[in-house]
């Protein structure tokens, strides 16, 4: 039994996501035509609505069964497992990480692909950071049995830029965990998530906002006032 287990979101929350994206999709406009890059994207979005995460090779594959000839494609998988991950992070990501480590076992939880959520975590060094304690589910807020039975803990401390995620950890946990939201990227500023959603424990700007907090423990709501 862990005293404290600090859970970290990826996208949005350490890595600035919504860059990553943009730059895919100029990628794919420069390279392979505008066409190519609307269509791609519109197979990205319908998986995002199946699935609820994106799956960026998924859709690579399902563009490719659309076109069966268009070879050229077959080069973007390069780029996406090759992509820069670490220049995306937001400033402070990696520090803060090594601050809760300081003060508690620090886990990755994250939402999406087998290939693709691995490997942005592994070569942004966010996956080093926290030794290897990674964890990556479809739907992270329906697999929290699994994560008690992986990493048990007295008092948990959710860190994610969605208060869709965060609300749903919290009717599970209740004070069993205290709820971070950390106002980056467009899931952050979508006004009705917001206005549907209770507020979080605690609302910062920022990642790099936490290596601000002096406590050496954080074990309740309470706590956890900057």
């Amino acid at each position: 039994m862990n005293p404290l287990v600090f859970l970290v979101d990826v996208d949005d929350t350490l890595l600035e996501n919504d860059k990553i994206q943009a730059d895919l999709q100029d990628h794919l406009g420069r390279e392979y035509g505008p066409e190519c890059r609307d269509r791609y994207w519109t197979i990205q979005e319908e998986l995002m609505q199946e699935l609820g995460y994106r799956d960026y090779l998924g859709a690579l594959q399902r563009y490719r069964v659309e076109h069966p000839n268009d070879v050229g494609l077959l080069s973007m998988s390069s780029y996406l497992l090759d992509y820069p991950f670490a220049d995306r992070l937001y400033p402070g990501a990696l520090d803060v990480l090594a601050r809760l480590r300081s003060w508690g076992t620090t886990v990755i939880l994250s939402d999406g692909d087998v290939v693709f959520q691995p490997r942005k975590v592994e070569r942004s060094g966010i996956s080093a950071a926290v030794q290897e304690h990674v964890l990556i589910y479809i739907h992270k807020e329906h697999a929290l049995e699994d994560v008690q039975r992986r990493y048990p803990a007295e008092h948990y401390v959710l860190i994610d830029d969605k208060l869709r995620i965060l609300t749903a950890v919290k009717k599970a946990w209740a004070d069993r965990v205290s709820t971070v939201f950390v106002k980056q990227g467009k899931f952050a500023q979508d006004l009705e998530a917001v206005a549907v959603n209770p507020a979080a424990d605690v609302t910062i700007e920022h990642i790099g906002d936490l290596l601000h907090m002096d406590r050496p423990a954080l074990r309740s709501p309470s706590s956890l006032a900057m």
